[in-house]
């Protein structure tokens, strides 16, 4: 079957859980599971690769295991048997901490990146693209699952088709006038950064423009990058990183040319995230209020989903919706680059 675009993420899923990847797996393929790993109940999760929903067939077991030391095991299932186990004597999670696995899958094997860093490798038992379904069980809670595919030029689909397990719950827009505003773990070798200028809701099979690859063995801070065709209602741009354990600020920007239409600040100093727009090299009115508390922590990892709506941007951090922020300036096509920087490392980027 041929994959003609990303899916959309899975976000804020409950575990157990079982989803379908649309298309199946493809050569290419990259799948990034983040959640944290529970710290008060069980000894084991794992994420399967599997041929429907009832896991007799699993073409690929990752099952980390809190115990004898900590080790990972890997294996296969076909027909309800188990294959021999290859296992990695190395635990690289740790409980009550929050992880990235990355599952780059390769026409000979799977590559598993956790927390930006190599970490195994898992040749092919059975033939890949047997695989429809990604399942996730154990002690563990998930933030969101995403797709990204190298070879086709990802389009974020309308927001009342993104697949949610469990839906992100974003406040509808309140009724009556608006409030008048006056004015680091490391990614994979080759990262891909996935941009795209088309019709919302279109799905492409080759690339309107080629993606801008990173053969560095981190991404580079400052990070900047066009984001063709600008922003559009559906448009949806998801970062994750690492704050740093001494981190006092960083910030994510989008931009329209020598304007900031939106401007995230998380600050450490002052425990605020501040949202602002820069028009003229002048700011706008400071917007600090959060129905919680400040999100980010010093050296823990984060998930950041920024959804274009009509009237606003909608903001949320690890899955929950943390804040609308009305636009400032209306132009959204003209809202086309992203700007990230600070004392963060980032592990993932998908606009």
């Amino acid at each position: 079957m041929a994959f003609g675009g990303s899916q959309g993420p899975y976000l804020n899923p409950a575990v157990p859980f079982s989803g379908t990847i649309q298309g199946g797996l493809q050569d290419g393929l990259e799948i990034t599971v983040s959640g944290t790993v529970l710290s008060s109940s069980g000894s084991r999760f794992a994420v399967d690769f599997q041929t429907g929903f009832s896991g007799d067939d699993i073409a690929f077991h990752f099952n980390p295991r809190f115990e004898d030391g900590g080790y990972v095991v890997c294996n296969t299932r076909q027909k309800r048997s188990w294959g021999p186990e290859e296992r990695k004597m190395h635990m690289p999670l740790q409980k009550g901490m929050p992880f990235d696995l990355c599952f780059l899958v390769q026409s000979s094997d799977f590559k598993v990146m956790v927390n930006g860093s190599l970490f195994v490798q898992y040749f092919h038992r059975v033939p890949f693209h047997r695989v429809d379904t990604i399942s996730v069980n154990g002690s563990v809670q998930l933030s969101y699952i995403s797709f990204q595919n190298p070879r086709t030029v990802p389009v974020q689909p309308a927001f009342s088709k993104v697949p949610f397990s469990q839906p992100v719950c974003f406040p509808p827009r309140p009724k009556g006038r608006r409030q008048k505003v006056s004015s680091t773990q490391r990614p994979w070798t080759q990262t891909v950064i996935h941009t795209v200028q088309s019709t919302p809701g279109q799905m492409f099979s080759t690339p309107a423009l080629p993606p801008v690859m990173y053969p560095h063995s981190a991404y580079p801070m400052p990070f900047v990058t066009t984001i063709p065709g600008g922003l559009y209602p559906s448009k949806s741009i998801i970062l994750s990183g690492t704050v740093l354990p001494s981190a006092q600020r960083f910030h994510i920007n989008l931009c329209s040319g020598s304007h900031i239409a939106f401007h995230l600040n998380p600050r450490f100093d002052e425990n605020a995230v501040v949202r602002n727009t820069q028009m003229n090299n002048s700011w706008g009115f400071e917007e600090r209020s959060l129905p919680r508390k400040m999100p980010f922590v010093r050296g823990q990892s984060f998930s950041v989903w920024i959804l274009c709506d009509t009237h606003c941007l909608k903001v949320a951090v690890d899955g929950q919706h943390l804040f609308e922020y009305y636009h400032r300036l209306r132009n959204l096509p003209a809202i086309n680059k992203l700007e990230v920087g600070g004392d963060i490392q980032l592990t993932h980027v998908q606009t």
